[in-house]
């Protein structure tokens, strides 16, 4: 789907506050609330909005172990080992990558012994056969990119 200017504007604030109204929308892309309503359900049809969602403070939540884990996985069960990963709830994020290792894993954790249970039920799945686990200390980023 190409997106104009106007989809584009809108799209994005949309990301800074999925809350507001069709008419505050309007106002701030300087259309009228039909053409915001018109637009977002083309995009939400299109697939380009999934869904609305709610952005979290985890660290007020006390999730305060938060890693990043690169897995080498053999015999083609990229895929399998990654759905397996991808259900557990302290997951967020698991990418196919190039390089030394198959597979990248972002997880976030309340403590240590949970983060680490977590890594020695992934060390114990067939096909996997090596993880590095990075601890991240500070996140300077972690936003939307504008369209």
């Amino acid at each position: 789907m190409i997106l104009d200017d106007t989809d584009r504007n809108i799209l994005n604030e949309l990301m800074e506050n999925s809350r507001q109204s069709y008419r505050q929308l309007a106002k701030k892309v300087n259309v009228s609330v039909a053409t915001v309503m018109h637009r977002v359900n083309r995009m939400k049809k299109e697939g380009v909005i999934e869904h609305f969602t709610t952005k979290v403070n985890y660290d007020k939540l006390e999730y305060d172990i938060h890693v990043l884990i690169d897995v080498r996985i053999s015999k083609g069960r990229l895929f399998e080992i990654e759905s397996k990963v991808a259900k557990n709830n302290n997951v967020y994020a698991v990418y196919d990558n190039t390089g030394h290792f198959d597979a990248t894993i972002l997880a976030k954790f309340k403590n240590r012994s949970l983060m680490d249970a977590f890594l020695k039920k992934l060390q114990t799945y067939d096909f996997v056969e090596r993880t590095e686990t990075k601890l991240i200390l500070n996140t300077i980023k972690n936003d939307f990119i504008k369209v």
